[in-house]
């Protein structure tokens, strides 16, 4: 193919005159060549054989590109499309090149951009041939020369693609868009389509699960909403209200499922995904209880009324949490970045912090007893604070009182059994409610010199998995973050923690709140403020996961 000015010969050229050079030389092709129609742009060499591959990015113009214009006519549309031919170089990729295509959920990623003209770029990794850590320029010749360009031409031109799957893609991506935004003015919190498939293959394998046994999600007519989409026309689904919704059912009956599929509806999904129209609001949060983590002075007192250590807690610290008082901390900090829904599972929840029965009250005074359960408090912060929040509970039926809607999952089928548990409800057990209002979140400043991420002068940022992530000399714990999908978002989460201090947002005088605001207005404009301090394959963070890293790394400080 050729497409305008064909300065192939420059490049190639040089790697010819660079063959059996020291391997070191790699870095004096850093820039933008001409490349049969393409920019080829080596942005960071290897410093030998052995290290991370060289970074490289592929340039393709709008005339080259050859996208209609309304495939990309949107920021929303440009990001829907990037993800798809990132998936499709991804595909498309030999010679040891690696491309950031992506999972099952569409995220804003380093990897691929659209520009507002339908210009496309490419972000790869492209290991360098060196055998005996001296250039080989033919070898490299072959893969920035000729099998750059074909992977342009096969995975990045709009006459190479399949037009009906690109179109399918960036619809499903804007209608996934639209119902989320619908919520806040339907009274919802999310939304599960009708014949939307929950379950996964298995704990690593995040595609739709397949065969027989496979039940397709309906709701129950109590529930239905029918809100119409862009492209998807009326769709119908299972509304959750605000307030408090109670999940219930039997053990393996699809309840933890329910709840998977909702911390992951922040997220749009690929076509074929089974999830492209099950949503939450953008603010939904998972909390769960996280022995060991660290907490920094956080006001505990709504949940933690004393300890017999006499320490304060309304403005509590520890190196080393038990499980309620680091899921009371994971609640408190969710509400303090703005979180306007909570998703709770019991079996990753601290038991006492959840619930206290009438025989415990009983056998054990409230004098003695420095926990003020969830259950006591979980209504006051919908009915105070604005603050919904979806609970899976198998085994305990106190909640029931405090519950807004009751849902019961039996074989991945739910019912709406509200009427029923609240005539159970009305049969009193002898407990008594030990909090009437959950208190006004207490904001705090954190410290900008203790959010170190450099060393020797220069950022770093690492993820190992979705497990942890290296900031600067500091490993942070980031298991408890279910919402994060890929070490991508770990690595993006790493660089938003760097632009936190570097762009001043963290300056020891502005609240962690008020911060975030700075940072989401900043990274509205897509990826280039993160590109900026160094080009990785990241995906761009959620607010909720940088407040929740910052909060876990170890050296944190902050003044109230």
């Amino acid at each position: 193919m050729a497409y305008g000015t064909d300065r192939n010969g420059d490049l190639q050229a040089t790697l010819r005159r660079l063959d059996g050079a020291p391997y070191g030389r790699y870095k004096s092709l850093a820039g933008r060549w001409d490349v049969a129609g393409v920019a080829v742009e080596l942005v960071r060499a290897q410093a030998d054989p052995y290290a991370p591959p060289a970074r490289v990015a592929v340039h393709v113009p709008a005339s080259v590109a050859g996208f209609p214009a309304g495939l990309y006519g949107t920021p929303l549309r440009r990001r829907a499309l990037a993800g798809f031919l990132a998936r499709r170089a991804a595909a498309e990729a030999g010679d040891g090149v690696l491309v950031d295509g992506g999972g099952q959920e569409v995220l804003q990623r380093s990897s691929c951009q659209v520009g507002a003209d339908g210009a496309v770029t490419l972000r790869l990794n492209v290991p360098l041939p060196g055998p005996r850590r001296r250039i080989d320029g033919r070898a490299a010749e072959e893969i920035l020369c000729r099998g750059l360009p074909r992977l342009a031409e096969r995975a990045l031109r709009y006459e190479a693609l399949d037009a009906d799957a690109v179109r399918r893609f960036v619809e499903t991506v804007e209608d996934s868009c639209a119902l989320r935004d619908a919520l806040p003015g339907l009274g919802l919190v999310a939304f599960v389509a009708d014949g939307a498939v929950l379950p996964r293959r298995s704990g690593v394998d995040d595609r739709p699960a397949r065969g027989a046994g496979v039940v397709p999600f309906r709701s129950p007519d109590a529930l239905r909403v029918t809100v119409g989409l862009p492209h998807a026309g009326a769709v119908s689904g299972m509304g959750v209200p605000e307030g408090v919704t109670l999940v219930v059912g039997g053990g393996f009956h699809g309840k933890s499922t329910l709840l998977r599929a909702l911390e992951s509806g922040v997220y749009d999904h690929v076509p074929g995904d089974g999830r492209e129209l099950v949503v939450a609001r953008h603010e939904t949060v998972k909390v769960r209880a996280e022995d060991g983590r660290r907490v920094e002075r956080v006001d505990l007192h709504a949940f933690v009324s004393h300890l017999p250590t006499g320490q304060d807690t309304t403005d509590f610290r520890t190196d080393n949490a038990s499980g309620s008082t680091s899921q009371a901390a994971s609640i408190v900090e969710a509400v303090e970045a703005g979180a306007r829904v909570l998703l709770v599972d019991e079996d990753t929840a601290a038991t006492n912090l959840m619930i206290r029965d009438a025989r415990m009250q009983a056998l054990v005074a409230k004098a003695r007893e420095p926990l003020t359960p969830f259950v006591d408090l979980v209504g006051s912060l919908h009915r105070d604070h604005g603050v919904s929040t979806v609970l899976v509970m198998g085994g305990s039926g106190d909640y029931m009182e405090v519950a807004d809607r009751v849902v019961m999952m039996d074989g991945y089928r739910p019912a709406d059994v509200t009427a029923r548990a609240r005539e159970l409800a009305a049969v009193p057990t002898g407990r008594r409610a030990e909090a009437d209002a959950f208190p006004a979140v207490v904001h705090r400043r954190p410290d900008p010199a203790s959010v170190d991420g450099t060393v020797r002068g220069r950022l770093r940022v690492t993820a190992r998995g979705t497990d942890a992530l290296v900031l600067g000399e500091h490993t942070v714990d980031v298991r408890a973050l279910e919402q994060i999908t890929d070490s991508r978002q770990v690595v993006g989460v790493g660089l938003a923690l760097g632009l936190l201090v570097r762009a001043g947002h963290l300056d020891g005088r502005r609240t962690l709140s008020a911060a975030l605001d700075l940072l989401d207005r900043q990274l509205a404009e897509g990826v280039a403020p993160l590109l900026a301090l160094r080009d990785e394959d990241f995906a761009l963070p959620r607010r909720f996961e940088v407040a929740a890293a910052l909060n876990r790394l170890r050296t944190l400080t902050v003044v109230r």
